[in-house]
């Protein structure tokens, strides 16, 4: 079985990394080093704005804030079907069946919404 990551961004939302892994291990793998980013975008912002902002309640509030947009975010990896199964005949329907709507077709597990600017 492949695995692929998926990135909550606020902890919610998923988005696609089209990121996909042979093993577990390496998708977890990839999710803590995702996380050790985050944490290290944190920290060197943090340094910047300990040393740029003046005024303690004004860093307080730009630190909340960016703790999390930037910690909130966590990865997860889910199980990946796509090209990892032998191509096989498509089961045959009843000629009375009603064929499926487009939109079944292309349904996805994980909803992908376009990134946020």
């Amino acid at each position: 079985m492949k695995w692929m990551l998926v990135v909550l961004v606020g902890g919610v939302t998923p988005v696609n990394t089209d990121l996909v892994f042979d093993k577990f291990a390496e998708c977890l793998s990839a999710e803590e080093q995702m996380r050790k980013h985050y944490a290290d975008a944190f920290e060197a912002w943090d340094r910047w704005a300990a040393a740029n902002i003046d005024r303690r309640r004004e860093y307080s509030k730009a630190r909340d804030l960016q703790a999390k947009r930037l910690l909130s975010n966590i990865g997860t990896c889910v199980p990946h079907g796509g090209g990892d199964q032998p191509s096989a005949a498509p089961p045959q329907q009843p000629a009375t069946a009603p064929a499926p709507q487009p939109s079944a077709l292309q349904a996805s597990p994980t909803p992908q919404p376009a990134p946020k600017p």
